[in-house]
């Protein structure tokens, strides 16, 4: 258990940005699904442009690293480009 005030508070603040974080994450996983899904090309491309702007935040907030974002974003465009 920690001692000082000033390290309960950076528990609390660590958990309450740790709980944040996942959320964008998983939001954007669940985005990255749905365009992997998609079927209809229009919408595939303004999917990609949702998720496109998504990974660019993670990668801001240090969520993921900017190098896994790039790649996620350029296989996704590859997946948009392939639908009919």
């Amino acid at each position: 258990m920690a001692h000082h005030k000033s390290a309960l508070k950076r528990i609390r603040s660590s958990e309450t940005k740790r709980l944040r974080n996942k959320y964008y994450l998983k939001t954007t996983r669940t985005f990255i699904k749905k365009l992997r899904k998609s079927t209809d090309k229009e919408e595939a491309q303004e999917l990609y442009k949702k998720v496109s702007s998504m990974l660019d935040k993670l990668a801001k907030r240090n969520i993921i690293h900017k190098n896994n974002a790039a790649n996620k974003k350029a296989k996704l465009h590859k997946v948009v480009a392939a639908i009919q």
